[in-house]
């Protein structure tokens, strides 16, 4: 890239990321990710620096990738360049985890490995029994206690995302992001109200999964599916299902200069007006995301993204 990507505005937070982040989900995770087979700690930091010399500020981690492996790696990485990163975490509402309190504690722990003394963001993983309201009460905790500048919520459904914000908004504390599954293969979003109430509250739609874990890179096809437990999860079936919107992806990304499909596929997740947080494993991928930012798709571009979109995918 010729430049350096603008920034946005997370939420109504004064917080400020890049309009694509990056997951690091794979960042010493082994049971989804293989971590240590063919990648390793030097080819993530080779990502991470990658990604910020693109102008990439926004990463994304959370206790539970790697067992804590993956914050720990980030911070390290993070102390290393000595340059202003936005950090988002999450905490694991675990069956265990029953009060307000525990919420705290492992936000602490979560900032010991980060090597940090606070968060830019702090999410709550998923729902989970214990009380919605609950959870915020302890969010709203941790920006008082100055833990966080911004919290949010993840794989939340409308009127969960709408019973925080207004448990939030009691201790003047503002919902920043929804952060939920979003990608040409999993459109849900779109569907259940989720996309809609994000921009009518003022809340930034980051997407997890944004390349559907690699499918739409165009990489993995009937014959040569992906590894692990990923291969379990993508039949040749469902490969075979979807090798025409990856045909349509190359067909657009010519259009623009040689773009390839997962680039095309997340500069489709921005046009939809979501950050995306693709992973990245080597300077390669981190490199590759990065191509999806300084263009932009044409309104029917989209348009017949979704189309094609809506004939192959399964939710």
């Amino acid at each position: 890239m010729d430049h350096q990507p603008q920034r946005i505005a997370l939420g109504s937070t004064d917080v400020t990321i890049s309009p694509l982040g990056i997951g690091a989900w794979a960042w010493g995770d082994r049971f989804t990710w293989d971590y240590s087979r063919g990648y390793a700690d030097a080819d993530v930091r080779a990502a991470f620096e990658a990604s910020l010399a693109a102008g990439v500020n926004f990463f994304d981690t959370a206790e539970v990738y790697g067992f804590g492996r993956s914050e720990r790696l980030l911070g390290q990485f993070v102390r290393a360049a000595g340059q202003p990163v936005v950090i988002a975490t999450k905490f694991a509402p675990a069956p265990w985890r029953l009060w307000r309190g525990s919420l705290l504690r492992a936000l602490r722990g979560s900032l010991r490995r980060l090597g940090v003394p606070r968060a830019d963001l702090y999410q709550i993983h998923w729902p989970a029994q214990v009380s919605i309201e609950t959870w915020m009460e302890a969010l709203a905790d941790a920006v008082e206690a100055g833990l966080t500048r911004a919290v949010g919520v993840s794989n939340y459904d409308l009127s969960q995302m709408q019973r925080a914000q207004a448990a939030l908004a009691r201790r003047g504390v503002t919902l920043a992001s929804n952060q939920v599954e979003y990608s040409l293969l999993h459109r849900g979003p779109e569907r259940n109200g989720v996309m809609v109430a994000c921009r009518e509250m003022g809340v930034t739609l980051i997407a997890y999964s944004p390349l559907a874990m690699g499918m739409l890179t165009g990489k993995y096809t009937p014959d040569n599916p992906p590894p692990t437990r990923r291969g379990r999860m993508w039949s040749r079936q469902r490969l075979a299902r979807i090798q025409p919107l990856i045909a349509l992806l190359r067909q657009i990304g010519e259009k623009h200069g040689g773009k390839t499909p997962a680039q095309v596929a997340l500069n489709w997740t921005i046009c939809k007006g979501a950050v995306p947080i693709p992973g990245a494993k080597n300077a390669q991928q981190a490199q590759e995301n990065v191509g999806a930012l300084g263009w932009s798709l044409t309104a029917d571009e989209v348009a017949v993204l979704d189309e094609v979109s809506d004939r192959v995918r399964q939710r």
